[in-house]
């Protein structure tokens, strides 16, 4: 059995400048998923800067409200919204409410450093 606790996974400042915990790598655990989990932070006013993965990417939103941009697709976001994001697709989220924006991000294959692109 893995377990393992969000406070326990380390805190940095991801390349979009979101604050992100990883929790979850096939590189970095014992564990032999395809996927990486991860973590995600807005704080109110913020928001990531435009990226592309190479891979698929779904956010699940935890807590607060947010605007979602996919390529040239705009949305709304709130708790408990699950958004795919597909290969290839510059995308970005705004945190518009008060409180921070919490997100978990699955990146399918695992999230490497060299699948991402900052614009």
């Amino acid at each position: 059995m893995y377990i393992k606790n969000i406070r326990d996974c380390h805190e940095f400042n991801a390349g979009d400048e979101t604050i992100l915990r990883e929790c979850l790598h096939p590189a970095s655990s014992p564990c032999k998923t395809s996927y990486s989990l991860a973590h995600a932070v807005v704080f109110p006013g913020k928001e990531s800067l435009p990226h592309i993965l190479k891979t698929s990417e779904v956010y699940y939103i935890l807590d607060g409200e947010g605007i979602m941009h996919i390529d040239s697709e705009i949305s709304n976001v709130v708790k408990d919204d699950v958004i795919y994001i597909p290969p290839g697709a510059v995308q970005y989220i705004k945190n518009i409410g008060s409180k921070k924006l919490r997100f978990l991000c699955i990146v399918d294959p695992a999230w490497k450093v060299e699948d991402e692109e900052i614009l």
